[in-house]
């Protein structure tokens, strides 16, 4: 891992990749529901039959629902949103509950599962 090690002022160090000067001043995504690392360009999820950009859970849920994906229930981790394939797969997405605190693994993780389905872009791409 490359890039530049900060501490913010609870103690907390966080590791930033090709660190710029917006990057130490970056608290917070710029866009709920975007991908964004400090310093980085922020990211969406777009649902490739449709080239629709995914902007919530319900419509993530949607379309995971019909590719074979159900919501699995999980008393133990409240704070996670889990889907699997089905009782006998091994293949589960686990999400933060609150879609403006999904990050660009969470989204690349449902890209992997879902190669045909699923793409990571960068919303200035979607503009041209």
């Amino acid at each position: 891992m490359s890039g530049v090690w900060i501490f913010d002022r609870n103690g907390v160090v966080r590791l930033v990749t090709n660190p710029t000067r917006e990057s130490f001043e970056q608290k917070e995504p710029p866009h709920p529901g975007t991908a964004t690392a400090p310093g980085a360009r922020p990211r969406v999820l777009v649902y490739l039959p449709a080239n629709q950009v995914i902007q919530s859970y319900s419509e993530l849920e949607q379309r995971l629902t019909e590719l074979g994906w159900t919501r699995y229930p999980n008393s133990n981790r409240p704070d996670l949103l889990q889907f699997h394939r089905s009782e006998n797969s091994v293949h589960l997405i686990s999400l933060p509950n609150n879609f403006a605190n999904l990050k660009s693994f969470h989204m690349y993780d449902i890209v992997v599962k879902n190669r045909s389905f699923f793409e990571v872009r960068d919303p200035a791409a979607l503009q041209n």
